[in-house]
C-alpha cells in the first residue's frame, strides 16, 4: 500500500502521509515522499502544495525501532537521505503549506518546518523530543527551528524536548495560524488556492529571495533580490500585470 497519497484539486495538490498508526518515517515512506516531491517539482500544473497527515495526527517522527537497530555508518546514511528529502520539500518552487493536526513530533515537526506556512489545529502538539532519547534532531530541526523562532527559543525546545500546544506554538512563531480542531486542512487548502492564483514565477522568486537571501548577509541578499527582480520582468505574468495597471491608469486619467 502507498504510504504517500496525492490528492489533486486543480493547481493545488495535497500530499498526505498515510503510514498508520503514527505516520512514522521509515525508509519506504521516505523514499516514496522523495519520489512524489520530485514529481511535484517538475510539474508546471502544480501551483501550491499542502502537507497533511490526516485528521488524527500529522506525524510522530522517525521509526525509532528501525533506528535503534542501525550502526553509526548506516544511520548516518539514513539520516542524510531523510535530511535531503525534507530539503527537497523546502526547495519546491511553489508555496508549501502544512496542515498540522494532532502530534507533529521529531521528524514530523521537521517536515512541517520545511513548509512555507503552517496552519495548526487547536489540538495540535508540536515538539522535538529527541534529547529525551539521548540524541538530537537530524533532519533540519536545529537549523530551520532556529531561523524561524530565534536561537534562544529554539535551544529551549531542543534542549528540554518539551512539547508545545498550538496556542504557545503561535506565540513562539512556530506556526502561523491556529484554527478550530477539524478545520486545519480546509484552512490550509483555502490559503493554498489563494496563492495558486498568483503569478508562479514571482512567487518562486519571492520564495528564493527570502529562503536564500536572509542567510547570505545583507549585501548578498540584496544582490540576489535584484537579480530575481530583474528576471521576473521578462515573464508573461509581469507583462500582463503591468499592461493591466497602465491601462487602468490611462482610463482613470480620461
Amino acid at each position: 500500500m502507498p504510504r504517500i497519497r496525492l490528492d489533486t484539486d486543480g493547481p493545488v495538490v495535497t500530499l498526505r502521509l498515510d503510514n498508520p498508526p503514527m505516520n512514522a518515517f521509515d525508509t519506504a515512506q521516505r523514499e516514496e515522499l522523495a519520489a512524489r516531491v520530485r514529481e511535484l517539482a517538475d510539474s508546471p500544473a502544480v501551483r501550491a502544495v499542502v502537507l497533511h497527515g490526516g485528521e488524527r495526527l500529522f506525524a510522530a517522527g522517525a521509526d525509532i525501532k528501525a533506528l535503534a537497530a542501525m550502526g553509526p555508518q548506516e544511520i548516518r546514511g539514513w539520516n542524510r537521505a531523510l535530511q535531503r528529502t525534507f530539503d527537497e520539500v523546502a526547495r519546491l518552487p511553489m508555496p508549501v503549506i502544512a496542515a498540522v493536526t494532532g502530534y507533529a513530533l521529531g521528524g514530523g515537526m521537521e517536515l512541517a518546518l520545511a513548509a512555507d506556512y503552517r496552519v495548526a489545529a487547536e489540538d495540535a502538539v508540536l515538539g522535538q523530543p529527541e534529547v529525551r532519547l539521548g540524541i538530537m534532531p537530524g533532519s533540519g530541526g536545529t537549523q530551520r527551528l532556529a531561523r524561524l523562532i530565534g536561537p534562544a527559543r529554539a535551544k529551549n525546545l531542543l534542549m528540554t524536548g518539551r512539547r508545545v500546544k498550538a496556542d504557545e506554538a503561535l506565540r513562539l512563531g512556530l506556526v502561523d495560524e491556529v484554527v478550530p480542531t477539524g478545520s486545519a486542512l480546509t484552512a490550509a487548502l483555502t490559503y493554498a488556492r489563494r496563492l495558486s492564483e498568483g503569478p508562479p514565477a514571482a512567487l518562486e522568486a519571492i520564495k528564493d529571495a527570502v529562503d536564500h537571501g536572509t542567510d547570505a548577509g545583507m549585501s548578498a541578499g540584496l544582490a540576489l533580490e535584484r537579480a530575481l527582480f530583474t528576471g521576473v520582468f521578462g515573464t508573461e505574468d509581469a507583462a500582463r500585470g503591468l499592461d493591466s495597471f497602465l491601462d487602468k491608469d490611462r482610463r482613470s486619467a480620461l
